[in-house]
């Protein structure tokens, strides 16, 4: 409203100025896509997470030993932790003992545990549209390990088409092997998602140690493989 008409030469020197604008914002919105791609493939490295020196149990238990709600709140998460047994070492260990596939379609299907982590040829095959879970069991010894986490990526021909991370939780070591159930998955089904998989699972803790890193393929069919 009471806007009077403009020159031919204010109209070129605002065309000009709106699209060196949308010059820079389409730069702008280029170069922050390209700068999330590449945050999303560091992601591992870059979120790691700065921890404080670490101690032994023994030391651990007497830290802040006058403390009577910290010391029942660690006697809590040791449990019956054998002292003599887990020495003076400050890295934990966790072994991978065991790893299976539960669906109620069919028995369980138990998978071997590659020391090379790198199974020979097929690991396993799933059948379109199926319900199953992944269960493992394994062993904390040495010391605490804190936040231990499960990823797996899923790659069909060269294209990464599923990627998954379960908080596992803190574990103090014990004799007895724990053990896990991750969440329920559904297999897709129709015939774009048969075929043959590639897919690499790691598990890791709070600092990015790798207890075990499998490299494998795998097939979605029709039917489940002849047990």
């Amino acid at each position: 409203m009471g806007g009077g008409q403009k020159s031919d030469k204010e109209k070129v020197e605002e065309e000009e100025t709106d699209n060196e604008a949308g010059e820079g914002i389409t730069r702008q919105m280029s170069e922050t896509s390209v700068s999330a791609a590449e945050d999303d493939d560091d992601e591992e490295n870059s979120n790691k997470i700065q921890l404080g020196p670490q101690c032994t149990l023994k030391e651990q238990i007497e830290k802040d030993k006058d403390d009577e709600s910290l010391r029942r709140w660690k006697e809590q998460l040791l449990g019956a932790v054998d002292f003599e047994s887990v020495g003076e070492t400050l890295d934990p260990e966790v072994k991978i003992i065991s790893l299976s596939i539960l669906t109620p379609d069919r028995p369980d299907i138990v998978l071997e545990v590659p020391e090379n982590g790198k199974p020979k040829g097929l690991w396993f095959t799933l059948k379109e549209g199926s319900h199953h879970n992944l269960k493992f069991s394994f062993q904390v010894s040495n010391n605490i390990v804190s936040g231990l986490k499960y990823t797996n990526t899923v790659w069909k021909t060269g294209v990464k088409v599923d990627s998954t991370k379960e908080m596992i939780g803190t574990f103090s070591p014990q004799p007895e092997p724990y053990t896990h159930v991750m969440p329920e998955e559904v297999t897709p089904s129709g015939m774009f998602a048969r075929g043959s998989y590639s897919a690499r699972s790691k598990f890791l803790d709070d600092d990015n140690k790798c207890y075990l890193e499998i490299n494998y393929t795998f097939d979605i069919r029709k039917e489940w493989a002849a047990c």
